[in-house]
């Protein structure tokens, strides 16, 4: 990957990853609004948001960099051989950075002060394991995707796992460290007390790796081009070098 390749790149992850927390903070802040006293009904409108937008967002970025927006994603697809390890490191501060640049406009686009630190508590045995779980199976639905050739069901696969994951885990499935430290910045129905952040990251770091012996197992005989093809449909055209191992 060229040097100006993969600063386009990390320009899609910047801004993907900035999209993703303002529509992820910005929901659960509508929500709260919306339908105050009415947690279930506010869990519903933040999870219906943040599934149809992780579908725009990988549809509209994916093509430049591959629609990662997580660190978890990234050094997965390092581990396949999809991008070189230095990518995947280079996307690291960009996709924290960009999550927290969104939190912070999604915090401001409702009036609310532009840093406040959340007071929503989530370190728990069961929250653990709902991290570790909702991660593996965010990665395994990707790679499998990938490495049976229906890639350009990535987009829709992926916002439709996450939007049931707010359901069937008791952490809402952040299944993303980049999220998870954007999250902590707003007080709001869709935060996280920077306390929690550690366990939460732990738990996806564990889930990430567990798919990853998942996906070897499943799928043992995949070459470096079709590990590299996590979001961009097979065969399509991209100036995002993703793929490459150099």
């Amino acid at each position: 990957m060229t040097r100006t390749t993969l600063w386009r790149c990390l320009l899609a992850e910047l801004l993907g990853s900035a999209f993703l927390a303002a529509v992820v903070v910005g929901s659960g802040i509508a929500a709260q609004e919306l339908s105050p006293g009415n947690v279930g009904l506010q869990l519903l409108e933040n999870a219906a948001a943040t599934g149809a937008g992780l579908y725009a967002i990988i549809l509209m970025f994916g093509p430049v960099s591959g629609g990662h927006f997580n660190p978890v994603v990234s050094f997965v697809d390092a581990a396949f051989g999809g991008v070189s390890w230095r990518t995947a490191g280079a996307y690291l501060p960009v996709q924290v950075i960009g999550c927290v640049g969104g939190a912070i406009v999604a915090n401001l686009m409702f009036s609310k002060p532009a840093v406040a630190f959340s007071t929503h508590h989530r370190a728990t045995p069961a929250h653990f394991l709902s991290e570790a779980v909702a991660t593996l199976g965010l990665i395994v639905v990707i790679f499998a995707l990938a490495r049976s050739g229906r890639s350009q069901h990535a987009p829709a696969a992926v916002a439709t796992y996450i939007g049931a994951a707010y359901f069937f885990t008791s952490s809402t499935s952040f299944a993303n460290p980049a999220i998870t430290v954007g999250r902590m910045f707003s007080d709001t129905f869709a935060g996280i007390a920077p306390s929690s952040v550690p366990s939460f990251v732990a738990a996806q770091v564990v889930g990430g790796a567990l798919a990853v012996v998942v996906i070897r197992v499943l799928y043992p005989d995949i070459t470096a081009a079709e590990a590299g093809d996590i979001i961009v449909p097979h065969g399509a055209t991209t100036t995002s070098g993703i793929g490459e191992t150099t």
